[in-house]
């Protein structure tokens, strides 16, 4: 009888001592981009890169507007967050259509124009930010997500992206109706929890969207 005691008591304080299981989180879908083949001139390369790497660094709050930009801390790896709970919508930036108005939580908190530090290679200024736009609405179709881009990139190749997942990105305060239509609209349509993992080394960019549990 003493016997069968202490078994008890034994089974019973191993299970106490057990760690807590952990759930990871479920990855929906994930993509590794390079920022080395954004052009071939290596000039323009670099400002794409630049521009897409400033873009992450005010989504994710490390630059803000109206700051001195940092290159070395925009440059350094890093990883962002960014966060949709069941029904919220990314915006690219913050001239939405009317549909979305009240549905959008964040945006990339930048509007790609030279007082923000964007640079230009010539052309346009913020020329890149079309890239990473079009990066996010790969992995965000591929991971199921309700992914709305009105106007595509059809007028220049994005690499590594097909022409028909291309996003063409445009802000202007003074055109609202055209800023609208040249957006990324990423709504979470799924029950849980998502997020979007930015992880930036060197000329690599991983995007990977995860179901939180």
């Amino acid at each position: 009888m003493i016997n069968k005691l202490l078994g008890v008591i034994l089974v019973v304080v191993m299970l106490l001592s057990r760690p807590p299981a952990t759930h990871t989180n479920k990855v929906l879908s994930q993509a590794t981009y390079s920022l080395s083949n954004r052009y071939g001139d290596p000039y323009v390369n670099n400002v794409f890169s630049d521009n897409i790497l400033l873009t992450l660094a005010y989504m994710g709050g490390k630059v803000k507007k109206g700051e001195t930009i940092s290159w070395d801390t925009v440059k350094a790896p890093s990883v962002n967050k960014l966060i949709l709970k069941p029904g919220q919508t990314f915006a690219f930036h913050d001239t939405t259509l009317d549909k979305y108005k009240g549905k959008v939580v964040s945006t990339t908190n930048a509007h790609f124009v030279t007082s923000e530090g964007f640079k230009s290679d010539g052309w346009l200024v913020g020329d890149g930010v079309c890239h990473l736009a079009s990066f996010m609405h790969v992995v965000s179709k591929n991971a199921g997500l309700q992914s709305e881009a009105p106007t595509r990139h059809d007028f220049a190749t994005i690499a590594d992206v097909p022409k028909e997942h291309g996003v063409s990105v445009y802000y202007s305060p003074d055109n609202s109706s055209t800023s609208t239509l040249q957006n990324l609209y990423i709504t979470n349509n799924r029950s849980k929890t998502i997020a979007f993992v930015f992880t930036h080394d060197k000329d690599a960019l991983n995007i990977k969207v995860e179901q939180l549990n």
